[in-house]
C-alpha cells in the first residue's frame, strides 16, 4: 500500500472489529472549564492491552495469509506495540518475537512476557533494538508489524477518527499524542476526508520527541532517546519513513512539546479529577491544556488517552507528589 486514504480506514474497521473494542467518550467537565470548550475524553486505554495499539496491530496481523502466520511476526516497541502485537499474535496462534531497547519499563516487558512472546533486548534507543526486528525479517522472513509506519498500521489507528465523528459530529479538533506519527496520522486522515478544517493537534514531550525534530529538520532525523514520563513516545520515526512523516506534515495543524513537569501534573490530575490511571504518553493532551498550550480549539474538542500502562510506584509517587499542586490548581 503506498498511502493511506479513507476506504482503507473503513476496511481496517471491518477486519479489527472482532478484536479492538469501540471506546467510550465522555465528557470533562473540568477540562472544559479550562479549555473554554467542550472537551470530551477519548478512552483508548481501555483496550484489552492497555493501549490504542491494539488497532493497527490487529489490522496487519489479521491481513496475513496462513504461510506468513506460519513463519510468525516480529515487531520493535517502547512497550505498547509490542504488548499488542503478542496479544493478537496469541489470538491467531502465531510466533511473535517484540525487540525492545533497554529503557523500556519492566512492567512492560513482563506483560509481553505473559502474552507469550519472546523478547530481546537490545541498545539503548528503539532505533538499535529495530536492527535486530529487522535482522529477523531477512533472516526468518518474519512478517515485520511496523510499530508506526505501515500502511496497514495507520488504517487501523485511524478508525479512532470514525469513532470520533461518529460519537462526537460537532468536533471541532482533536489532541492525539505522537512519537512515531501512526496514530496522529490515521486519526487525521479520517478527520480530514470529512472536514479540511479540523484542527489537529499534536503533543509530544520536550525531550526526544523525534517527530517534532524531523519536522523541524525538513525530512527524518535520529533523536536519541531518554528517560521520559511519556516513555511510550520515546523513539525515532525511522531514516527511511515512507508513511508517517508525510502525513504529518501534509494534515497536522500543529505539534507542541510539553515538559516532565508538564506532564507529571497531567497524569496526577487525570488520577485525582478525572479518576483515570494514565501513562505519562497517554496524559500529554490533558498536558497541553492544563499548560495552555493547546492553542486554539474550537468550541468542541476530543483528547486521546492512548495508554494505561504505568508502573503503579510511578504514578502513586507522581500524584503524591503533586498533591499540594492538585490543591491549588483543582
Amino acid at each position: 500500500m503506498a498511502g493511506v486514504e479513507l476506504a482503507d480506514i473503513y476496511a481496517a474497521r471491518v477486519r479489527i472489529a472482532s478484536v479492538a473494542r469501540r471506546t467510550a467518550l465522555i465528557p470533562s467537565p473540568s477540562l472544559s472549564a479550562r479549555a473554554g470548550a467542550d472537551v470530551r475524553l477519548k478512552l483508548e486505554f481501555l483496550q484489552d492491552t492497555g493501549s490504542f495499539k491494539v488497532r493497527g496491530a490487529a489490522n496487519t496481523i489479521l491481513a496475513l495469509d496462513a504461510p506468513a502466520r506460519a513463519k510468525g511476526v516480529v515487531t520493535v516497541s517502547t512497550g505498547n506495540h509490542g504488548r499488542a502485537v503478542a496479544h493478537v499474535a496469541r489470538l491467531v496462534g502465531t510466533k511473535a518475537i517484540v525487540c525492545l531497547s533497554n529503557l523500556v519499563p519492566e512492567n512492560k516487558r513482563a506483560a509481553i512476557r505473559a502474552l507469550g512472546a519472546e523478547l530481546v533486548v537490545h541498545g539503548q534507543s528503539q532505533d538499535d533494538a529495530a536492527e535486530i526486528a529487522f535482522d529477523l525479517v531477512r533472516t526468518r522472513g518474519m512478517t515485520m508489524v511496523n510499530p508506526f509506519d505501515d500502511a496497514r498500521v495507520v488504517a487501523g489507528q485511524g478508525t479512532i477518527g470514525l469513532e470520533l465523528l461518529e460519537d462526537f459530529p460537532e468536533i471541532d479538533s482533536v489532541l492525539v499524542p505522537v512519537s512515531g506519527g501512526g496514530l496522529i496520522s490515521g486519526i487525521a486522515r479520517a478527520l480530514k476526508s470529512a472536514r479540511r478544517d479540523f484542527r489537529v493537534i499534536g503533543v509530544s514531550m520536550d525531550r526526544g520527541a523525534a517527530m517534532h525534530a524531523s519536522l523541524a529538520a525538513g525530512k527524518p532525523v535520529l533523536v536519541p532517546d531518554v528517560d521520559t514520563l511519556a516513555d511510550s513516545l520515546q523513539g525515532g520515526i525511522f531514516l527511511d519513513n515512507t508513511h508517517t512523516f508525510s502525513m504529518v506534515r501534509e494534515l497536522v495543524d500543529d505539534l507542541v512539546l510539553v515538559t516532565e513537569e508538564e506532564i507529571a501534573r497531567a497524569m496526577a490530575y487525570a488520577f485525582d479529577r478525572e479518576h483515570l490511571c494514565l501513562e505519562g504518553g497517554g496524559a500529554v493532551g490533558i498536558a497541553a491544556i492544563l499548560a495552555g498550550k493547546a492553542g486554539v480549539l474550537g468550541r468542541h474538542a476530543a483528547i486521546v488517552l492512548s495508554g494505561t500502562n504505568v508502573a503503579a510506584p510511578v504514578l502513586t509517587r507522581v500524584v503524591a507528589e503533586h498533591r499540594a499542586w492538585l490543591k491549588d490548581h483543582v
